[in-house]
Order: C-alpha cells, then structure tokens, then sequence
C-alpha cells in the first residue's frame, strides 16, 4: 500500500547572488511497512527534503501526497494535524534535558490534549517497548547516546505514526549503539507496520535497514534501485564512490596488472557471493586471474559481492567467461580506465 508520494519537489535558498537548489525536482514513494533510505554526502540536500516532507520546510513547487492529500496545498492547520501521523528522529535526539524520560515521551500526548490517564498509560508502554523502564524517572543526562535515541524513538512514536523520518539517527552514536537502534527501528517496521524514510550517509546503515535505496547528489536524487542491485550494480560514478570509497580506487590506479589481460567486472548475489568459483573455474580453463579490488556488503535483503579482475596468461577466457555467467555472475568487460571509474 502507497504511504507517501512525492512529485517533482523544490526548494531554493537565496544566498547572497546566487540560488542553492537544495532539492530539484525529486520525486520517489515509499510503502507502508518499508524503510526507504535516502543516501548522500553532507550538502547534498538530504536534511532539506525531509524537512519538507512534513511541512516543517515548505517546498517551492511539488507535490506530496500523504494518506490521500497534497499536503504541500494545504493549510497550516491541516498541515499541523496531518503532522501528528509523521514521527521524527533526529540525530542529536532533540530531547528535553529538564524532563524525565517518562516527560519526554509524553510530551507529544500533552501537546495533543490528550487525557491524562492516556498520557501516562502510553508512556509507559512506550518505555518498555524500547527497554528502559527503569529509566522512566530518569534524565537524558543519565543515559548513553543509544538510550536517548530509543527514548527519542517512543516518543516518535507516541501518536501512533504512519510514518516515521529518521534525519541521522545514528550518525552520533558507536558501532555498538548504532546496531541497537537500528534493531530497534527494524522491529517498529514489523511490530506496527509503519513506513520509514531514513536520511543517512553511512552505508553501512542503508545496508542494514532498507529495502530500497535512492542517492542524492547537488539538490537531485541520482539514482535509486533495491539496495541489492544498488550495492552490486551501481550505475552513477557518483553512487559508486559513495558505496566503495577511495581505497579500491586507489588499488586499481597503482596495480602494476592494469594494463596486462582483459579486465572484467564480477558481480556476485547471495548464494554465490560464498562458493570458491574464481578458484574452481581458474583451474577448470586454466587461466590466471588476477583480483585488483573486491568487495563483499551484507544487506538486509542478502549477500552481494563485486570483483575487478583481470585474465591473465588465459587458457580458455572464453570458456572461463560463459562458466562465470552460468554461475549467475554479472560480468562487464572494463578498459582500465573503466576499471578505476567502475569502483
């Protein structure tokens, strides 16, 4: 079921003399029940667009459509209430340091004039559902970064949303921390049935959590797939960068075996990325494969895999080749220029 549509959206600033389109001309969807994650470097424009979603921004032009309306036509009032059905997290937690958990997460309730009985019964489940029940009396600087995060995930969800904005979530937080929010997020999604878009620039997040994927560059949404065929068979030089970095790069550039063989670019899915097949089908045809750079990313979905490689002193290529493909690898023949830019 369609949750969210979003159509042909901009915003632009005036800076001094000149316009920053911090979003143009982006449109995408997510469905009830999905976490779709909206990646990119810093400036990007990631943080204006979610901002915009739920009106805190309002878009120059564009449509988004949320639970059947064009919120971007309607009145503040309407706006406001529609508001109610989009939980926010942000990536410094945005909690009030003078109030106790249970405050924290009941202040959504309060503001929505809600009975007082209500307001405490719901807090309280919230707290437990995210763990922290004997932090209800507590204050946010008693808690580590993951605590406040999951604090400010209950109260997100104190209204019960139909969708949740996730702004960095865990962009603040450690490796230990990040992976319990993110389990957390992950069991909302199946727990409630609720959509999520998720703003991050850390693969690793985009990796674990969503099933779709689209990467904004400048203002612009540059490419978007299902995470496993964005993490294998990226399309946009800048997508590929984003997800590999600079050391593959760097390794293919300074290879000595760049300019010897035919180089070729591996694709492996799931099932393949773990059987020994560069190593069974070099003996099989007798050749010398080289591996410049490689990959493997675990995802929500399964695990992908890439490799560069190039045939060297080959035997049967040509057979070696069709057995790659028969296999269900995905094989581009690359230049070495192409080899550098495909990473």
């Amino acid at each position: 079921m369609r949750l969210l549509t979003v159509k042909n959206l901009r915003k632009t600033f005036a800076q001094e003399k000149e316009a920053i389109h911090a979003v143009n001309g982006v449109s995408f969807h997510v469905d009830k029940g999905e976490i779709y994650g909206l990646i990119g470097l810093s400036g990007a424009g990631k943080s204006t667009l979610i901002r915009c979603l739920n009106l805190l921004e309002r878009p120059d032009s564009g449509e988004i459509w949320f639970d059947g309306i064009d919120l971007a036509t309607q009145s503040e009032a309407v706006v406001r209430e529609k508001r109610r059905e989009m939980g926010m997290i942000f990536q410094h937690f945005n909690l009030f340091m003078r109030k106790t958990v249970e405050d924290n997460v009941a202040y959504p309730l309060r503001i929505a004039g809600r009975e007082r009985h209500e307001i405490k019964k719901r807090a309280h489940e919230l707290i437990d559902y995210i763990g922290l029940s004997k932090y209800t009396r507590a204050y946010p600087a008693e808690l580590s970064g993951g605590q406040k995060q999951r604090v400010a995930i209950a109260r997100a969800l104190a209204l019960n949303p139909k969708l949740l904005l996730s702004d960095e979530a865990t962009s603040a937080l450690d490796p230990v921390n990040t992976e319990l929010v993110l389990s957390m997020l992950r069991q909302v999604v199946q727990d409630f049935g609720i959509g999520i878009v998720l703003i991050t620039h850390q693969m690793e997040v985009a990796k674990a959590l969503c099933g779709r994927v689209a990467v904004m560059e400048n203002g612009l949404i540059i490419e978007e797939n299902d995470v496993e065929t964005l993490f294998l068979s990226p399309k946009h030089q800048a997508t590929r960068r984003l997800i590999r970095g600079v050391e593959d790069t760097f390794a293919v550039k300074h290879s000595g075996a760049i300019t010897a063989g035919n180089i070729y670019r591996l694709g492996f899915r799931r099932e393949s990325v773990r059987r020994p097949l560069i190593s069974h089908i070099s003996r099989k045809y007798n050749v010398d494969i080289n591996i410049l750079a490689g990959d493997i990313n675990v995802l929500q979905t399964g695990d992908v895999g890439y490799l560069v490689v190039s045939f060297e002193d080959a035997g049967d290529e040509e057979g070696a080749l069709k057995a790659l493909r028969e296999n269900g690898v995905e094989l581009v023949p690359l230049t070495a220029e192409d080899a550098v830019n495909h990473l």
